[in-house]
């Protein structure tokens, strides 16, 4: 079955056919594209971003999206030669790809009577919104089947919610910075008023929080408490108690974007939702993320008090995916799958953990966690990391800034991302070893000035 995405590369890949598109060459907007293929936004850069992992395509923040010059492919190498670090936040290598398939065939024979419907689904199908609300139980998320809204993923979650009016009347959404840039492309769609909040290996400033939701008109924080995109961090308990009892006094609503919560080894790591006793927090997921990249689907748990602005809302996400979700989750393979990753990505993590000891100099302060899939490598002022990335680039490592995670007016870090999600243990010792000669290539004076943020 043709995934929706799937039309607009093919319509942008028969535009460079037809040489419509020649390279280097800007390419349509996603507004543009939406309307003229009659596709939802998300489709559209759903479509690009894959474009982009084909190194067809690249993004300029705040500019669009670019086809590569002719001199840009000629550098490509196969991307079995590469090593990828770039930002994308699943693994190749443990897709459950064939129990998925097997699950999409199960739900097609379920719901054919209504694959030519409209799949317009007000919340979700029922019976996997009581399949989601015993599993939350596992990550102390205690709700009804009736406050789960199955969405299409983040982005459509975030839209939701930029979209929805609160009871608190207000109309600002503030963000982390540096956040997950797919979530800042959500409200740049959605024409959010957006402001930032700095975010690092200590956390937030809660003073600093504490005079936003005071003297800002904010109507949602928008945080990712636990194995924080792109740097990894993870707020404390106290922490996630302090943002919420500041939300309560303030009158402000939290998004706890908690997409990666089962890789979570701290069975006593609770979200920030489980603590709400005033209906403040809505908990938001994406099983995209830890599943397969062509599975849109996410969830908005709401509190219950706020039942009542969901009602008669309808969504856009694939009836057949959803019920491919429902069998891949009762049938136990969900569990197994996250059993899995958890063993891999703790043990990529800790050949992280291993080559930055062994090749980067011992002066160089490192906070690697037990588990999670990113981490960024800061670097001196003096060094460029746009240069660094070129450089590293023509040795076969894809990595990449975290401009794209930064709000424009905000004051962007001087560094490189890394997501271990595609890397093998050995590519892992490799790369690093790599980033360390180039570093040093660089500047040799100011290598002890280099940070690995993560927590």
């Amino acid at each position: 079955m043709e995934k929706k995405y799937q039309t607009v590369i093919d319509f942008i890949k028969q535009e460079i056919t037809n040489k419509k598109l020649k390279p280097g060459s800007k390419l349509p907007s996603i507004q543009e594209v939406s309307k003229m293929l009659q596709c939802n936004k998300d489709t559209v850069i759903r479509a690009y971003n894959e474009l982009g992992k084909e190194h067809l395509v690249y993004s300029v923040p705040k500019s669009g999206y670019y086809l590569v010059s002719k001199k840009e492919q000629e550098k490509c190498v196969p991307i079995a030669d590469c090593i990828d670090f770039c930002p994308y936040i699943y693994s190749n290598r443990v897709i459950p790809d064939i129990e998925l398939q097997h699950c999409l065939n199960q739900s097609i024979d379920l719901y054919k009577d209504k694959m030519l419907t409209v799949n317009d689904v007000s919340g979700g199908i029922e019976s996997l919104r009581k399949t989601i609300q015993k599993q939350l139980q596992d990550l102390q998320v205690f709700t009804t089947p009736e406050n789960i809204f199955v969405t299409s993923g983040s982005q459509q979650s975030i839209s939701i919610l930029v979209n929805t009016p609160f009871p608190n009347g207000k109309n600002k959404v503030l963000v982390e910075q540096p956040t997950c840039s797919e979530i800042l492309s959500a409200l740049e769609l959605s024409n959010a008023i957006t402001i930032g909040i700095k975010r690092n290996s200590d956390g937030i400033d809660l003073e600093e929080l504490e005079n936003i939701f005071k003297n800002e008109d904010v109507k949602f924080f928008y945080t990712m408490p636990r194995f924080h995109n792109p740097t990894g961090y993870s707020f404390s308990t106290e922490q996630k108690k302090k943002i919420l009892n500041l939300a309560q006094q303030y009158n402000v609503y939290i998004v706890e974007d908690d997409c990666f919560a089962e890789l979570d080894l701290n069975k006593k790591a609770d979200p920030i939702f489980s603590d709400d006793n005033s209906s403040r927090v809505f908990y938001i997921k994406s099983y995209s993320k830890i599943l397969f990249p062509w599975l849109r689907l996410g969830i908005i748990v709401f509190p219950s008090m706020l039942s009542d602005l969901f009602k008669g809302k309808k969504i856009c996400s694939d009836i057949i995916e959803q019920g491919a979700l429902e069998l891949y989750i009762k049938n136990g393979m969900y569990a197994n799958h996250i059993t899995k990753i958890k063993q891999v990505y703790r043990s990529r993590m800790n050949a992280l953990k291993k080559a930055c000891d062994k090749y980067l100099d011992s002066r160089i302060k490192t906070q690697i966690p037990d588990t999670g899939c990113f981490t960024c490598i800061e670097i001196p002022e003096n060094i460029q990391a746009h240069t660094l990335v070129n450089a590293l680039e023509m040795r076969n490592i894809k990595i990449a800034t975290a401009d794209s995670s930064f709000l424009p007016p905000c004051k962007k870090a001087n560094c490189i991302c890394l997501n271990i999600c595609n890397v093998d243990e050995e590519k892992i010792e490799q790369g690093i070893k790599i980033i360390s000669e180039e570093l040093e290539k660089v500047s040799d004076n100011n290598i002890a000035n280099l940070f690995i943020w993560n927590r």
